[in-house]
């Protein structure tokens, strides 16, 4: 299990990004020149294979039956899922690759005598983090000053400044401070208070009462006495403190809003002075807090969720300072346990890894390192990385297909028949002003002052947080850096932030199966071309739709556009509400309701930017390829980028927690609502395929 770390508290809370998850027209485009790199080794046999493998089919399942299966049943029947992940696919495939050409890297430099630059840096925290018989040998030393600091809380006052130390730090505290672009003001960072404090995945793990939810609240409480003890708790102690901290994070969860509740982006716009905050949360000394972590006292904050700081203040004064310094004790082994011995490493995994995702065995070391590593020192790495895997035509060919979405989705937004002029006329404003970022900033991080040793993994981890703490604090007064990226060039992912209205797409995500060099349109347009315009269609699904073309906050559509924009996002969370993905767990339509929206307006628009090159291209559209037509192509495309098999506890982790439909719905969802999947596959009314068009979501 991995948790958000400061510097992607944004993605976490704020943009559309996914489990992929994404022309004129375009005015902030990046004319940098890109890395040097060196010219790529001749094959003198090349061979092309055709993407579309027979392979990755069922033929016994009928395309207008279950097009999921028949796209991927092959490819799922032949592989079984690794026992070290809780659940495999297109998007594990592409991190793996990409892991084996960081590992090369890496291990090159940490072995250059002669590196310098964001090359040693990257190297030494490598050697450290590898470095095994130095972190047994240190144990818990690393967290002796930690202990100390715990066992010296002798008041509330005490407790908050330990609370603001943590912030600097990277631990677990009652709530989460970042810096990031003001909802209403787009142009002008502002602080952001959002919660936290709980060791399990969600509020409602706390609450729930059914057996399987039941039987992970008690490993849960096993698992923290466990680690309780590796940290230095007697057995004779442990009970009662592990009852002690259970009950409290419950409180503080059961004070949390809901993962629903935070989609609306205007229940947690919240903007108020640090006077008004003590108002609205008395009894806990906001100000001195905030001096502590670096917040200027005169700069505005956005408290996410009002209603949990009130409650959260409240229980500063009421919980016993025994069980405050016991639950800090917890928090500090729970987030360092991946940094500490083995014996932390296991124990943590025993629960986080087993218990929550159903994953057998641990990731080999130098497979979990590479994620801290990428943590720390993305943009870093990330140099390396481009240089070695990113060639300068994958880029050209992305900018290509980018412009023609964009072209598809300004004659989609014209042919509306249930959006008035007025409101056409904003969207398309929104559309031309969009910045696109392909591949890796055009200015790199400077990490010149983060200090990186080769013989303290914690330290390094510790140094890269009070890093990142410092670069976003310093935001505070700046202009907004439209060039920020949110995630590191290695990452197989995408977003779209609605702040600053872009679309992002780092190297990572660049290659098979969602990016083909050699391939034809129709499976580029299936696979990456949908990612283009699900992210494209992000700035205006049920959240996006509420920022303007500056980003900001605002009510830009008429009543009535909203209205009918409404109604017809109704049906979608009524049709995923209706699957069925476990015996008795379901799918929630709300929390999936952007993702959705995004899925199907990304498939509307690629597939129609498809058609448009073809007729450009003057393509017969009888023509196939592998038995396929372009248009059977683009549909397989598509699902073959999501194929997945998933153990049942990761199913029922993301049903609870990710805003992502799974990847079956991802397919069949969408396509049974798409009368150009109908007629390219021949299915009727009456198809399981073919929902029927009044219960169909129009959108676009």
């Amino acid at each position: 299990m991995t948790g958000s770390t400061m510097k992607r508290l944004p993605l976490a809370f704020r943009l559309s990004v996914g489990s992929l998850l994404i022309g004129s027209l375009l005015p902030a485009l990046s004319t940098a020149a890109p890395p040097k790199q060196k010219p790529p080794k001749q094959n003198t046999t090349p061979a092309i294979v055709d993407p579309i493998s027979p392979e990755q089919l069922d033929p016994k399942v009928g395309a207008c039956s279950d097009f999921y299966r028949h796209a991927v049943g092959g490819w799922q029947d032949k592989n079984p899922i690794p026992p070290e992940f809780s659940s495999y696919g297109a998007f594990i495939e592409v991190r793996e690759r990409n892991e084996a050409i960081l590992k090369e890297i890496l291990g090159a430099a940490s072995t250059d005598a002669k590196a310098t630059g964001v090359r040693k840096q990257v190297a030494d925290f490598w050697h450290a983090a590898m470095d095994e018989a130095t972190i047994e040998t240190l144990g818990l030393a690393p967290l002796a000053d930690d202990f100390a600091a715990i066992d010296a809380i002798d008041g509330v006052p005490a407790l908050v400044q330990e609370l603001a130390r943590r912030q600097a730090i990277g631990t677990p505290g009652l709530f989460q401070i970042y810096v990031d672009a003001d909802d209403k003001e787009s142009t002008k960072y502002i602080t952001i208070l959002h919660q936290s404090g709980i060791g399990l995945p969600d509020r409602d793990y706390y609450s729930r009462t059914d057996e399987k939810s039941v039987e992970i609240q008690k490993a849960y409480q096993a698992h923290m006495g466990r680690m309780l003890i590796l940290g230095g708790a007697t057995t004779e102690d442990v009970t009662a403190q592990v009852a002690a901290i259970y009950a409290l994070e419950a409180r503080i969860a059961g004070a949390h809003m809901t993962l629903v509740e935070q989609r609306d982006p205007q229940k947690v716009y919240n903007k108020m002075t640090v006077e008004e905050l003590a108002q609205k949360a008395p009894g806990f000394p906001w100000a001195d807090f905030l001096a502590a972590v670096g917040v200027p006292a005169a700069e505005p904050l956005n408290v996410r969720q009002p209603g949990y700081f009130a409650a959260m203040a409240t229980m500063v004064g009421e919980v016993e300072l025994a069980t405050w310094k016991a639950w800090l004790r917890w928090g500090l082994l729970r987030s360092s346990a991946s940094y500490l011995p083995k014996a932390f490493v296991e124990e943590a995994f025993s629960f986080y890894g087993k218990t929550l995702t159903g994953a057998e065995t641990m990731r080999e070391r130098w497979k979990r390192v590479l994620g801290v590593v990428d943590g720390a020192l993305g943009e870093a790495l990330g140099q390396l990385y481009v240089e070695k895997a990113f060639p300068p035509a994958a880029k050209k060919r992305m900018l290509g297909l980018i412009d023609n979405l964009k072209v598809s989705l300004h004659e989609s937004i014209e042919a509306l028949d249930w959006m008035s002029a007025e409101t056409k006329a904003r969207a398309r404003k929104k559309l031309d002003t969009l910045l696109v970022k392909v591949g890796y900033p055009d200015v790199w991080r400077d990490y010149s002052t983060l200090p990186v040793t080769r013989d303290g993994y914690l330290k390094n981890v510790r140094a890269s947080n009070v890093f990142e703490m410092k670069r976003s604090l310093g935001k505070l007064g700046k202009p907004i850096d439209r060039g920020e990226w949110y995630m590191s060039p290695p990452t197989v992912n995408a977003y779209y932030n609605p702040t600053v209205n872009e679309i992002v797409f780092p190297a990572g995500i660049l290659q098979p199966p969602f990016f083909y060099l050699d391939a034809d349109d129709a499976v580029n347009y299936g696979a990456i071309g949908m990612v283009i315009g699900h992210e494209l269609t992000h700035g205006y699904d049920d959240s996006g739709r509420q920022y303007d073309e500056q980003g900001n906050l605002s009510d830009w559509w008429t009543p009535a556009d909203a209205e009918a924009y409404k109604a017809r996002t109704a049906l979608m969370v009524k049709q995923y509400a209706a699957y069925e993905a476990l015996p008795g767990l379901f799918v929630n339509g709300e929390l999936t309701l952007g993702e959705n929206i995004a899925d199907l307006g990304g498939l509307k628009v690629a597939f129609a930017a498809l058609q448009k090159a073809s007729e450009r291209a003057g393509e017969k559209r009888t023509k196939k390829i592998g038995g396929f037509t372009k248009e059977q192509r683009f549909f397989l495309g598509y699902a073959q980028a999501w194929r997945m098999n998933m153990r049942e506890q990761e199913l029922r982790r993301r049903l609870s927690t990710d805003p992502h439909s799974p990847a079956r719905y991802r397919v069949i969802g969408p396509l049974s609502n798409l009368p150009e999947f109908h007629a390219s596959f021949g299915c009727k009314m009456g198809d399981a395929m073919v929902r029927p068009e009044a219960e169909r979501p129009q959108i676009w």
